[in-house]
């Protein structure tokens, strides 16, 4: 196929020999299948930060690290420059998560390097050697979904033993490979400690993920794993290896179970429509 501009300068500084085809294309980066050497990988051409909504930014942002004072200031001033640094740190934040989640044995795709504000990392495939499908397109039986939302709230936990919330989890954001989930997408990766919207993003993530395997094993939305990890992260207790039981007891003196429970239902319904809008725009691109 025609090289696309964004790779162009990676196939003429040899980092990659051939695009051989679109993988996937959305609102925030388009993923390309291409060669390097013997290898077949994939490359994330990221998109302008300017068509994410400026409310999405600030509250992903919160509590992330500028790497120098000057960028810190331009972007807090929201200057020409600021921009600019902020759109290079919007893209270094899902590639630093990568290598750093990698090192801690979370299930992401291996990252191969950076070059020129794209993404070159491992292409994820399943038992035939093919581009692996989403979690969403499974449709799984209930002892398979029971697995696979085990090991997605083991992968959570990882990630919040690395102090990273995924911040946008959903059935779209995972591939099954030949050994089961992967996790993928991490531009919006938050701080677990430096961000006052953790707790939530964190529920979201759980929740939407056990709304969904939850249709083919229900048992799975009477769990409470996000609470749980949360509490535990909270106490300095969580550990990568911390046993969870998806059981969570609420200080009923000081807090409204009922509306906690309401709360949550309402977000796992609230990321079953978000799931649904984002298919939909994916088929409209």
């Amino acid at each position: 196929m025609k090289t696309p501009q964004g790779l162009q300068a990676l196939i003429e500084d040899g980092v990659i020999d051939e695009v051989l085809r679109p993988l996937k294309s959305g609102k925030e980066a388009a993923v390309y299948v291409v060669r390097s050497g013997d290898e077949v990988r994939c490359a994330k051409v990221y998109k302008d930060m300017a068509q994410r909504s400026f409310q999405q930014r600030v509250q992903y942002q919160e509590g992330r690290k500028v790497r120098g004072s000057r960028e810190a200031r331009a972007i807090g001033k929201a200057s020409k420059y600021g921009r600019k640094q902020q759109e290079v740190a919007w893209k270094n934040t899902e590639v630093d998560a990568l290598y750093q989640l990698r090192a801690a044995g979370v299930r992401v795709p291996e990252p191969f390097g950076y070059f020129h504000g794209v993404l070159v990392m491992e292409l994820v495939t399943d038992a035939d050697g093919f581009s692996a499908p989403r979690l969403g397109e499974f449709e799984p039986g209930a002892e398979q979904a029971r697995e696979f939302h085990r090991v997605l709230v083991r992968q959570v936990v990882l990630m919040l033993c690395c102090g990273l919330i995924h911040g946008d989890l959903s059935p779209y954001n995972v591939l099954v490979d030949a050994d089961g989930p992967v996790v993928i997408d991490f531009p919006q990766v938050v701080s677990a400690a430096g961000n006052n919207a953790a707790r939530t993003m964190l529920l979201r993530d759980v929740n939407t993920l056990t709304a969904y395997l939850g249709r083919f094993a229900p048992e799975l939305l009477d769990t409470w794993y996000g609470e749980e990890m949360w509490a535990l992260f909270e106490a300095g207790e969580l550990r990568p290896d911390s046993e969870l039981t998806g059981t969570f007891a609420a200080d009923e003196r000081s807090v409204d179970l009922d509306s906690v429970r309401h709360a949550i239902n309402d977000a796992r319904e609230e990321a079953l429509i978000r799931q649904q809008g984002r298919e939909a725009a994916e088929q409209d691109d």
